[in-house]
C-alpha cells in the first residue's frame, strides 16, 4: 500500500452559503465523502489537521485512513479535490473518494525532472512542458510524484510520454508522443555594430 495518512472527520448539518463562511471562521474545513460502498455523507475538518496533511505531501492526490466521528472504524479514502481562495490560498472545500484496496484510482501527480542534463551543463535550455501527469493504478501502487530521468539528453534532444518510465502498476492515458521535456539551444544575441561618421561626432555641440 502507499503510504496514507490518517485524518479525522466529522458528519455536520449545517449547509449554505452561511453555514460555511461561519465553519471556516471557526477553524474547520467543510468537504464531502462519496464513493460506491459509502454513503455520501457531507463533514466538517480541523483545518490545520488538513493543512498538514496536504504540506507533508507534494501532491493533492493523496490516500488517508478517514476516520469519521470518531468511529473505531475507518475508510480508505482519496483526497479528490481541494478547492482553495483564489486571493489567498485558503482552503474552501475538500473532496474525499471513498475506495476500496482492489479498486482502480484516477489520479493526478508531480512529474519532476531528476538531475541537471548533459545539455543543460553544456549550456542548453531545459524546458519543462508537462508538470503533472493523470494516472491510473490500485492503491497501493500510488506514488506522490515521478522523476524523470533527464541525465542523458543532450542539447536538441527531448523526452516523450512513451521514454517515461513509470512505476510498476502505474499508466497514462497522455498521448505517446507528447513532448514532456526538451533541451533547446542557447539563444545567441546579435550585436549589431553601427558605424558612426567621425565628423559628425567632432562637430557635435559646436553652435
Amino acid at each position: 500500500m502507499a503510504k496514507t495518512h490518517a485524518l479525522a472527520a466529522h458528519t455536520r448539518k449545517r449547509s449554505g452559503s452561511g453555514a460555511l463562511t461561519s465553519l471556516r471562521a471557526e477553524g474547520l474545513i467543510p468537504g464531502v465523502v462519496y464513493g460506491k460502498d459509502v454513503p455520501a455523507a457531507i463533514l466538517r475538518l480541523n483545518r490545520k489537521d488538513l493543512e498538514t496533511v496536504l504540506h507533508h505531501s507534494v501532491s493533492e492526490h493523496i490516500l488517508v485512513d478517514l476516520t469519521i466521528d470518531e468511529s473505531k472504524t475507518t475508510t480508505l479514502a482519496l483526497i479528490q479535490d481541494v478547492q482553495h481562495n483564489p486571493l489567498n490560498g485558503n482552503i474552501l472545500h475538500v473532496d474525499f473518494h471513498a475506495i476500496r484496496e482492489n479498486e482502480v484510482i484516477h489520479a493526478t501527480v508531480p512529474l519532476e525532472l531528476g538531475v541537471e542534463c548533459i545539455g543543460a551543463k553544456a549550456g542548453g535550455l531545459v524546458e519543462h512542458l508537462v508538470h503533472k501527469l493523470n494516472i491510473t493504478c490500485l492503491p497501493k501502487d500510488l506514488p506522490e510524484q515521478i522523476i524523470v530521468d533527464i541525465s542523458n539528453i543532450a542539447i536538441g534532444g527531448s523526452i516523450h510520454t512513451k521514454e517515461l518510465t513509470l512505476p510498476e502498476g502505474v499508466t497514462t492515458n497522455l498521448g505517446a508522443d507528447v513532448v514532456i521535456m526538451l533541451v533547446a539551444a542557447p539563444r545567441v544575441v546579435e550585436v549589431v555594430a553601427v558605424a558612426v561618421d567621425p565628423k559628425a561626432k567632432k562637430g557635435k555641440g559646436k553652435k
